[in-house]
């Protein structure tokens, strides 16, 4: 049988559309358009009830950075930040989504399980510092689980409702072709609840960063934002902001990272 499309045709499906080049134009001409009211803003001293007279304008914010990229201590901040957001983000998806599985599948984990994640959950994690900072022996050990907790509770309630999701019928399907528990867990459950867990695991990252920033400004001696804090303290308001572009930048990264591996995890969705 003859294929549907052509090679030459599949080529030219392939083949980027005209206007896709709009959509990079867009966003880079928004972030411009950020940058450029900011200098405005700060350059005019404007005092529009927010007030800009102390905000630091954009070719200082740039001046100071370049200042700091050049000096070995900020790395080390941003390293001792980068370590303890990806082994508390590390481990809190794999006890979320292996949690989120069973209580999504099993009736008696539901029943035993989620009413102590729905007990812990609306507890700030910031009001969880104190009290880790008495069960850890290591700041770094406390900032982590910080962060972990930050992750860990999108992460499992999102795949519990991937896996509450799943169409019935699949599951009706792979059970007439005689295929087992564990089959249909390995090979329904599991990657029919992949979208919910990716999206879990973005709104995780983000919530994670928020964690681990909140707690290195309140026990931390090192990191972004310890180094941020700090820089509040001394009135360095460039390296305030410096502090709070490098911390947008790498939880931007992080979620793309995110998402580029969930893409390659799941080609079989469709993509825009």
């Amino acid at each position: 049988m003859a294929p549907l499309v052509t090679a030459p045709t599949a080529r030219a499906l392939a083949l980027p559309r005209s206007g896709d080049w709009r959509r990079p134009a867009l966003r880079i001409a928004s972030v411009g358009l950020f940058f450029v009211a900011w200098h405005v803003a700060t350059t005019r001293r404007l005092e529009l009830y927010v007030r800009f007279q102390n905000v630091p304008s954009p070719a200082q914010v740039l001046e100071e950075a370049v200042e700091l990229f050049s000096s070995d201590p900020f790395y080390v901040h941003i390293l001792a930040s980068l370590e303890r957001i990806w082994l508390g983000f590390a481990i809190a998806t794999l006890l979320g989504v292996g949690l989120g599985l069973l209580i999504g599948w099993f009736r008696i984990a539901a029943d035993t399980l989620l009413p102590l994640v729905e007990l812990l959950r609306p507890i700030p994690a910031v009001a969880w510092v104190p009290l880790s900072i008495m069960l850890w022996p290591t700041e770094r050990s406390s900032i982590v689980f910080i962060t972990t907790l930050g992750a860990f509770f999108p992460v499992v309630l999102n795949t519990v409702h991937g896996v509450e999701g799943i169409d019935r019928q699949l599951v009706r399907a792979a059970t007439s072709l005689g295929a087992g528990q564990a089959a249909i867990f390995r090979e329904v459950v599991i990657p029919g609840a992949l979208p919910a867990i990716l999206t879990g695991l973005s709104v995780g990252m983000g919530v994670s960063w928020l964690c681990l920033i909140s707690a290195e400004m309140i026990s931390g001696q090192f990191g972004i934002g310890y180094f941020t804090w700090v820089a509040y303290g001394i009135v360095k308001y460039s390296q305030i902001v410096v502090g709070m572009l490098v911390i947008g930048v790498l939880g931007m990264l992080s979620s793309a990272l995110i998402r580029l591996i969930g893409a390659r995890c799941m080609p079989w969705l469709p993509r825009r």
